[in-house]
């Protein structure tokens, strides 16, 4: 097992959420959690951290800034996207400033579901984050497809554009 998988380094980018996200990410480093119980510690500086945690839907004004945070990361990397707006803009997606989730500006391994994710989710998410990055230490690529995806529709459902029918002279419908 790699010094990495022993103790990742954690750094939280916020995209613009709603708070919820991050506050439950923050419960995960308090002592009821312990998330450091796993090894894992948070960093503020992206140039010392293995794994990214992203929380919120990104915008305009964030997607170039999420993009450096992440370039400035030493490889090997993990990207966990925490929540739903993080992974498809959530009920935010028909904004007009949401561009949507963060897997259309950088590579995401792991997709914590939920609005907002419990603490549990957000521990189990990093663990298996945590699997990616030793695998990744060692050459090895997870494939696609077995990465867990969320597909959440943007958009509302399509309206029936049935024709209404016309009531009869008694008021029923025919």
């Amino acid at each position: 097992m790699s010094v990495l998988a022993k103790s990742p380094w954690v750094v939280h980018f916020n995209c613009n959420s709603c708070n919820g996200c991050d506050i439950e990410f923050l419960a995960c480093l308090c002592p009821t959690y312990d998330v450091e119980r796993f090894g894992v510690v948070h960093v503020g500086n992206p140039k010392h951290a293995d794994i990214l945690v992203v929380t919120g839907s990104v915008n305009h004004r964030n997607a170039r800034v999420l993009a450096n945070v992440y370039q400035q990361m030493p490889s090997p990397k993990v990207v966990v996207a925490c929540g739903v707006c993080t992974s498809s803009g959530g009920i935010f997606a028909d904004c007009y400033n949401v561009l949507g989730g963060v897997d259309k500006f950088i590579p995401v391994d792991v997709f914590v579901p939920g609005c907002p994710p419990r603490p549990e989710a957000m521990i189990d998410g990093i663990v298996k984050a945590v699997g990616i990055l030793a695998a990744k230490a060692k050459g090895i690529e997870t494939p696609v497809a077995d990465k867990p995806r969320i597909t959440v529709s943007p958009s509302p459902k399509p309206v029936d554009e049935t024709p209404a029918q016309e009531p009869d002279e008694v008021g029923a419908v025919k």
